[in-house]
């Protein structure tokens, strides 16, 4: 049995760049990671929160809180996950075969679907955050939090048994498969209730607010999972980076309708 430091340890060893040293990169501490990815995104998120909310009680506008917060988890993970989207954008938008494709993602250079993604997701993320702060300091805070809770636990549903690993190497296949389908749906589970609670203190139709954004999350990252897995025969560490922004964008774009 692995113990609970080193998954934590792999989570945010791996997911940020904060000085966590990684003591173990065995499959049980992978699956140990994934199952405390969310724990990631709970930290990731209350950072992102914490600046928009003492940017708005010095002063600034809602516009700018929300570039604040929506630039946290970038730097928190190095851009490694906006990048990911990147070159998930550039491998399916190029039409090719499954391992030219997989080619094109390797290589360092962002093509015109990858710039064209990364724009309308920040633009969505920031909108929606500014439209959330404008409407209520909470309400952005909420969404922050949630958000990024949302983003993580699409990679413990992606890091899922049954879902292969697209090569043989790299951090996709450190971690394809490693989490049993019933370990993934009880932190799912307990996640949507979590974030449906904390969504709760603004009032309670939050929660309901809250709850659904992360559901819906959920299921936007998984279309996208299973299409990457059709084109790509399986993940890879730039799919689970352009898993995470797609649940991220959509649980903040959802929160932020009927504000």
């Amino acid at each position: 049995m692995t113990p609970p430091l080193d998954g934590l340890r792999f989570a945010f060893g791996t997911l940020t760049v904060l000085p966590v040293r990684v003591t173990r990169w065995d499959r049980a501490a992978a699956r140990g990671g994934m199952l405390a990815a969310p724990l990631v995104g709970l930290v990731v998120g209350g950072a992102a929160a914490a600046l928009g909310l003492l940017l708005l009680f010095l002063g600034a506008g809602p516009l700018l809180a929300a570039v604040a917060s929506a630039a946290v988890p970038a730097v928190l993970t190095r851009g490694l996950h906006l990048d990911g989207l990147a070159d998930t954008a550039d491998g399916l938008g190029s039409g090719k075969p499954a391992e030219d494709a997989l080619r094109i993602m390797k290589q360092s250079d962002i093509g015109p679907f990858g710039v064209l993604t990364l724009v309308f997701v920040l633009l969505a993320q920031v909108g929606a955050l500014a439209q959330l702060y404008d409407d209520s300091w909470t309400r952005g805070a909420v969404a922050a939090v949630a958000s990024a809770v949302a983003a993580r636990l699409a990679l413990t549903l992606a890091a899922r048994a049954g879902v292969p690993a697209a090569r043989p190497e790299g951090l996709g296949a450190a971690v394809a498969g490693v989490v049993p389908v019933p370990g993934a749906l009880a932190v799912a589970a307990g996640c949507v209730l979590g974030a449906a609670a904390w969504g709760g203190l603004p009032g309670a139709d939050g929660a309901v607010r809250t709850g659904v954004a992360v559901v819906l999350a959920l299921g936007a990252a998984e279309l996208l999972l299973r299409h990457c897995t059709r084109r790509f025969g399986g993940v890879t560490g730039d799919v689970f980076g352009g898993l995470a922004e797609t649940a991220a964008t959509t649980a903040l774009v959802v929160s932020a309708l009927g504000s």
